[in-house]
């Protein structure tokens, strides 16, 4: 279970009991180049997990693999991402009325 928490421009992310990492506000995050998996699940709101599991199934983000181990995304792909899946409702009152 993540808990997130905001102290003075930095989030702090408690992956689980064992592991604390602080991460930048989501402007700064917006203003990297590239970002690791916890930037985006922070960014995005997904779990590691999710995301680590749609890399496996070769779907989700667009993602470079930096090293056999590093992942990285960039920003403007996750924007994209997020960006290409909205929800209107306009969409929805339409359909009712056929």
């Amino acid at each position: 279970m993540n808990q997130k928490k905001e102290v003075a421009g930095l989030v702090k992310v408690s992956v689980s009991n064992k592991k604390r990492r602080e991460l930048p506000s989501a402007n700064e995050l917006l203003n990297k180049p590239f970002l690791n998996e916890t930037e985006v699940a922070a960014l995005t709101g997904r779990a590691v997990s999710t995301l680590r599991n749609e890399r496996f199934l070769r779907r989700g983000i667009p993602y470079l693999k930096v090293s056999k181990r590093s992942i990285r995304y960039r920003t403007p792909d996750v924007m994209n991402f997020m960006e290409a899946r909205p929800i209107t409702f306009e969409a929805l009152v339409d359909e009712g009325a056929k």
